[in-house]
């Protein structure tokens, strides 16, 4: 016995098997993007309440969110702690930053009817449903919700 492989070629059945495996994955996804058939989608739902914020970095690493109406703080975060929060806000900015975009623009966070809640960039349209980062997560934006609701 020795210990090289042997010289024969790979069974071509299986590369042509293979390849078409690879090619009805791609045009089945392909299909279900463009028909939609097989997608899921949250029902709509409509918004109960919402409010536009800004979020700023100070000099001490804490992080300033306002209401953006009428700048009012609504809530400001310690540095090293909110890092669901901040995770968040690091790709989003990353996103306005590779189209061009500045910070001027707030961020919506909007609870729906059905108890979601959701942060949306204005610029850039882009929509986080934050339900599924888990309670802990979800509560982090929902107290920036009741706080903002809250009269000074």
């Amino acid at each position: 016995m020795s210990d090289h492989f042997s010289d024969k070629p790979f069974p071509r059945l299986a590369l042509i098997g293979a390849a078409a495996l690879i090619a009805f994955t791609m045009l089945a996804a392909a299909g279900s993007r463009l028909t939609a058939i097989g997608a899921t989608e949250l029902p709509s739902a409509e918004p109960v309440s919402s409010v536009d914020l800004r979020f700023a970095d100070l000099p001490d690493g804490s992080v300033r969110v306002t209401a953006a109406a009428d700048a009012r703080v609504v809530e400001v975060l310690p540095p090293g702690s909110g890092g669901f929060v901040r995770g968040v806000l690091r790709g989003l900015n990353r996103d306005r930053k590779l189209r061009g975009i500045g910070p001027e623009a707030p961020y919506r966070l909007t609870r729906w009817r059905d108890g979601r809640l959701s942060l949306s960039d204005s610029a850039t349209g882009t929509r986080i449903d934050l339900e599924p980062f888990g309670p802990d997560n979800f509560e982090a934006f929902a107290a920036m919700l009741r706080s903002e609701s809250r009269p000074n």
